[in-house]
């Protein structure tokens, strides 16, 4: 018989933050490396060990260590020690599809630095995996892939072909009882020997070559009689032959022919916990962190890129900004299944970056204000695709407003005069900071005059900008007049024009374009119902009625939209899990409805619904206690010439150990879901793979839209949606309804004997932030029925990505309207620069061949290395379901 090869592999999984602080973490994180560092130079028979696969974890180390760069930089180009590619072990369905390839990139070009990362995508412990991650491997040159959790039921060998929708494809290793089934080995060869035969018959079924024993696991420290107890473990015996080998050497000379092959993503509780629950626990994080990815990927980049000038762009501030989306992706950061010292890490890391993020798009859009001609007032398009929209302004009320534009407010003028002493008008001028008054007003004038009575200053205020106000000279001379005669009267005079904000629809704006201001004809003007019947909103495309009784609406006809379902939850961050007790609130006591804007442009209406919703869950008889009245604030809104439905509902959170869904009726019987993941959207079915140890529940993740039944739902943030109300039909089973999470109030990170999850998928530790008690949680999200829209993407810019209003003083060298670049054929995912050469990230999501037009450029395609692939001039052909990088060449 040939002895079997057990191919051990020392590693240690090193989650940065978790059931502790990252801090906490990396004192141990030192410990381990001061350990291993010594062990590696000097112990010939402790040969390999791999840094889990992340290169924050040597920048953690070196930041406190930096003495030591030099002796990683040696183990690692000697090929002892492995580190990346990724830069941290990210979730991949909560980060967005750039955010996982920058991550990619930032891993690769930080390991660089010591040597080159392993050439192994390694994926150990996600949460799952996305349908798209074969095609970023490949298209970063990866062949192989390292998994755990999600394989399904249909892989029963621990090796398969996994492909991506385009039909990229690489090795997966399937580790069926996951990245620690070689921990804390024993020193005693005999002992190890006993484990061995225990490891190989817990999993001898799967095992198509060698056992891979991956010696380590979570926060793990090296094993340093590693080498002697394998050579005694070797010469006690002919069964096994035990190496001490890296990930890399171990792939080198797996089976790779003839293998299962599965095709999209990971997602079944089949033999490991899917913990599906992560999507809808902290649901501030999650919108926090979309918000932050799109200000980033939408606006800061792709602005700065097309209108500042090529030598300033911000890379510097733009790579800071990215370390913290990045460090934010890892599974048990974003995933929020921590302890709250790490939320709140984690919500400021997403505060600064998006904080540097719109400060750059400001930068880029003053920029591209300054380069106008003609001065007034201007469109701005952040989205590739030619669109139309509404845009809210304020403009001079000296004349009546046109019919095609709706008063939002008007100012008739500022208080005439107020007389001051000397000190609070120097308080007063003091904040002067710049011409901008507020959101409506502009500095125009300060005139000063001085007389026996005393001072008088006047401040003229307009509704634009005007160049070159001379606010820090009018200072100094009221500085001066201050000073020399601190006893005066001081008349402060406030001059201002009538102005008035308008909301207006405009005509199409080029994409990545600009076009100056000018209200549209309305087509389809919004309407309000005539008082005294149901609140109805309409605009002959889409009608909108409130049921006052209920505090639901109806969407042409089909009521029964906003219905909010409130259940107990006595699962923890991992999984949502129905007490055994539960009780169902789904009627408020009471419920007023106001119309807020009667169109034409915009019409909106606020429903005020109050429930009555139990405290808590009582841990011993498992019921619903207590009481609560909680006031719900749902905001619909409907604009002129759109199908879109726009809701808002917004809440104080009061109870704890719970769940609230609203229910969205489907047009039409479903089988299917169709969600936007990254760089594709993915079809999902009713029913998911689980097992005793963990209720497959049909929950799934999408990143800003789900369609299903006829019904298409936007949404500010990746959430958690089901189908649900499932009814048997001569097609099979087919859903009604489509439920999305609004919250999920749970007070432990991990909990024993749940019904859902029987065994803890962590520390029993209470978290009480999980239970969002007393903070204001708000879902936004629109709704579309039918084919009024037919594609999400467009749809998904249109209500997240709004047009902005550029005012220009004049005097550049831009016409009226243009665009700075266009794409067609393709989604684009980035646009930025990289060593001042423009650099474009398109995908095709469908199912068919694709040509990619970018007007007037040539350049490369290159990979996620950055290497050439093939030139193209203009266009270029993109496969279904592919991602492509352009580079563009500069003439």
């Amino acid at each position: 018989m040939t002895a079997r090869r057990i191919a051990i592999v020392p590693h240690s999984h090193w989650d940065r933050e978790w059931y502790k602080s990252y801090q906490d973490f990396r004192l141990n994180l030192v410990d381990m490396l001061d350990t291993l560092i010594p062990l590696l130079e000097t112990d010939d028979s402790y040969p390999y060990f791999m840094l889990d696969g992340q290169m924050a974890v040597v920048d953690d180390y070196l930041e406190v260590r930096p003495q030591a760069e030099q002796r990683l930089r040696d183990l690692a180009s000697a090929g002892r020690l492995s580190m990346g590619p990724w830069y941290v072990l990210m979730d991949e369905f909560l980060s967005s599809g750039e955010t996982i390839i920058r991550n990619l990139q930032m891993g690769i070009v930080r390991a660089a630095a010591f040597g080159g990362a392993m050439e192994v995508g390694y994926l150990p412990d996600m949460f799952g995996h996305i349908a798209q991650m074969p095609q970023i491997l490949r298209e970063a040159g990866f062949a192989d892939t390292v998994v755990w959790r999600g394989v399904p039921s249909a892989i029963t060998k621990n090796a398969f072909d996994w492909e991506a929708p385009d039909g990229s494809a690489v090795r997966a290793e399937y580790l069926p009882v996951g990245y620690g089934n070689g921990a804390a080995l024993p020193s005693d060869a005999k002992a190890l020997l006993r484990r061995t035969e225990d490891l190989v018959q817990e999993v001898e079924s799967f095992l198509i070559g060698d056992l891979l024993c991956m010696n380590g696991s979570d926060h793990l420290f090296p094993q340093p009689w590693l080498g002697r107890v394998v050579a005694e473990a070797n010469g006690l015996q002919d069964d096994f032959v035990f190496a001490v080998t890296s990930l890399p050497e171990y792939l080198a000379t797996a089976p790779a022919e003839g293998l299962e092959r599965w095709k999209g993503e990971l997602r079944s509780g089949f033999r490991s916990n899917m913990l599906m629950g992560v999507t809808s626990n902290r649901v501030d994080v999650k919108r926090m962190g979309a918000q932050a990815e799109r200000a980033l990927e939408r606006r800061a980049e792709p602005l700065a890129a097309l209108f500042e000038d090529p030598r300033e762009w911000p890379d510097e501030l733009l790579a800071l900004a990215w370390k913290e989306m990045v460090r934010n992706s890892a599974h048990d950061s974003i995933c929020a299944c921590s302890v709250d010292d790490v939320v709140d890490a984690v919500l400021h890391r997403y505060a600064e970056a998006r904080t540097i993020a719109d400060g750059l798009a400001d930068r880029a859009v003053k920029s591209l204000a300054l380069s106008l001609a003609e001065p007034g007032n201007y469109v701005l398009n952040p989205s590739q695709r030619a669109r139309s929209g509404l845009v809210e302004l304020v403009v001079g009320a000296a004349e009546p407003p046109s019919g095609d534009v709706q008063v939002v407010s008007e100012r008739t003028g500022l208080p005439g005069s107020m007389v001051l002493d000397a000190n609070t008008v120097r308080t007063v001028i003091g904040m002067l900071q710049g011409p901008k008054i507020d959101n409506d007003a502009w500095l125009h004038d300060i005139a000063v005059e001085e007389d026996d009575e005393g001072v008088q200053i006047t401040l003229t205020v307009g509704a634009e900008e005007r160049p070159n106000v001379p606010i820090s000279e009018a200072k100094q001379d009221i500085y001066a007049r201050l000073g020399a005669r601190p006893d005066a009267v001081f008349r402060i005079k406030l001059n201002q024009p009538p102005i008035r904000r308008i909301v207006a629809r405009v005509h199409e704006v080029p994409g990545y374009g600009w076009q100056s201001f000018a209200p549209a004809a309305l087509t389809h003007p919004v309407t309000v119902g005539e008082p005294g019947s149901p609140v109805t909103l309409s605009n002959g495309l889409v009608t909108v009625e409130v049921d006052e009784t209920g505090g639901t609406f109806s969407i042409n006809g089909k009521p029964g939209y906003g219905h909010l379902v409130d259940g107990g939850d006595l699962g923890d961050s991992y999984n949502y899990s129905p007490p055994r007790s539960d009780t169902l609130v789904d009627t408020p006591v009471t419920v007023s409805v106001r119309v807020i804007e009667k169109g034409p442009v915009r019409a909106s209406a606020g429903i005020t619904a109050t429930y009555v919703w139990p405290d808590h869950v009582d841990g011993s008889s498992q019921a619903r206690v207590g009481e609560h009245r909680v006031e719900i604030e749902t905001l619909l809104e409907l604009r002129a010439d759109e199908p879109v439905v726009r809701v808002s509902t917004s809440f104080v959170n009061p109870s704890r150990d719970h769940r609230l869904r609203v229910h969205l009726p489907l047009p039409e019987a479903a089988q299917t879901s169709r969600a936007e993941s990254a760089f594709t959207v993915v079809e999902r079915g009713l029913t998911a793979e689980g097992r005793s140890d963990e209720f497959g529940l049909p929950t799934a993740p999408s990143h800003r839209f789900v369609s299903a039944g006829g019904l298409t739902v936007v949404h500010d943030g990746v959430c958690e949606y089901e189908l649900i109300d499932i009814t048997p039909s001569a097609v099979g089973d087919t859903a009604h309804t489509l439920a999305l999470t609004v919250l999920r109030a749970t007070g432990m990170l991990s909990r024993l004997g749940m019904a859902y999850r029987p065994f803890p998928a962590g520390p029993l530790t209470p978290v009480d932030g999980l239970q969002m008690a007393g903070r204001r949680v708000t879902l936004r999200y629109a709704l579309v029925v039918g084919s009024g829209h037919d594609d999400p993407f467009a749809l998904a810019d249109d209500v997240l990505l709004p047009l902005e209003i550029v005012a220009a003083l004049g005097g550049g060298t831009r016409p009226a309207s243009g665009t700075a670049l266009g794409v067609e054929g393709a989604q684009v995912s980035a646009v930025r620069r990289e060593r001042g050469v423009l650099e474009v990230r398109v995908f095709n999501p469908t199912p068919d061949p694709a040509t990619v037009s970018i007007a007037g450029h040539a350049g490369w395609l290159i990979n996620l290395r950055g290497h050439p692939v093939r030139p193209f001039e203009g266009s270029f052909e993109l496969r279904p379901f592919g991602i492509a990088t352009a580079r563009l060449r500069t003439d």
